[in-house]
C-alpha cells in the first residue's frame, strides 16, 4: 500500500464511503482533532508509569480510534458501521475510571494550573486539545450533521478524565498541585 495516493493534492479527501469533501470541512476539522488528541495521548502514556494508567490510556487511544471513524462517515449519506459506534458502556468506564482516580486524591481548594510533573503538564494538554475536539465536534452538529450523543458524552467525560489524570499523576510523582 502507498502512503502517498495523489488523490488529496487538490485539497479534498474521501469520507468513509467514498463521498469526497474538502479537507476544510467542520468534519475533517472534528475528526483530525480526535487524532490530534490520540497523538497527545501516545506522548501522555511514554511519561506514565502505572500500569493501570497505562493500559487505561490505551484502551481510549483505540476507541478514539472509533470516534475519529464514527466522525469520518457522512451517516446522512449512510450508515455507520457498528464498529465505529460509541457506546454507553465507553461512557461508564470512562466514569468508573475517573472515581477510581479521585478516590486518592484530596479535595480541591482552589483552580489548578497546568504543571508540577511533566505527566501532569501532558494530560492537561490532552484535556484542551480533547475540550477542542468537542467544540468541533458541536460545530459540526450545529452545521446539521448528525452526531451520536454517546459520541459527545464520550468526549466530554473524557476531557474531565483527562483533568483527574493530571491531579492524579501529581500526586504519584509526589507533587503538589499548582493552584491559582
Amino acid at each position: 500500500m502507498s502512503i502517498y495516493t495523489r488523490t488529496g493534492d487538490a485539497g479534498q479527501t474521501s469520507l468513509v464511503g467514498g463521498q469526497r469533501v474538502s479537507k476544510s470541512c467542520d468534519r475533517l476539522e472534528a475528526y483530525g482533532t480526535v487524532d490530534e488528541l490520540n497523538s497527545h495521548i501516545g506522548l501522555l502514556l511514554c511519561h506514565c508509569t502505572q500500569d493501570a494508567d497505562r493500559d487505561f490510556l490505551s484502551r481510549v487511544q483505540r476507541r478514539l480510534f472509533v470516534v475519529g471513524g464514527n466522525l469520518a462517515t457522512d451517516s446522512d449519506a449512510g450508515e455507520v458501521a457498528e464498529s465505529l459506534v460509541v457506546t454507553a458502556d465507553d461512557v461508564e468506564r470512562v466514569e468508573k475510571e475517573i472515581d477510581r482516580l479521585q478516590s486518592s486524591l484530596t479535595p480541591m481548594r482552589a483552580f489548578i494550573l497546568p504543571g508540577g510533573s511533566v505527566a501532569s503538564a501532558q494530560a492537561h494538554v490532552c484535556r484542551t486539545v480533547c475540550r477542542r475536539a468537542e467544540r468541533c465536534i458541536l460545530r459540526l452538529k450545529e452545521t446539521g450533521a448528525t452526531v451520536d450523543a454517546r459520541l459527545l458524552r464520550f468526549i466530554n467525560r473524557l476531557s474531565d478524565y483527562l483533568f483527574v489524570l493530571a491531579r492524579h499523576l501529581n500526586h504519584v510523582d509526589g507533587r503538589e498541585d499548582v493552584e491559582w
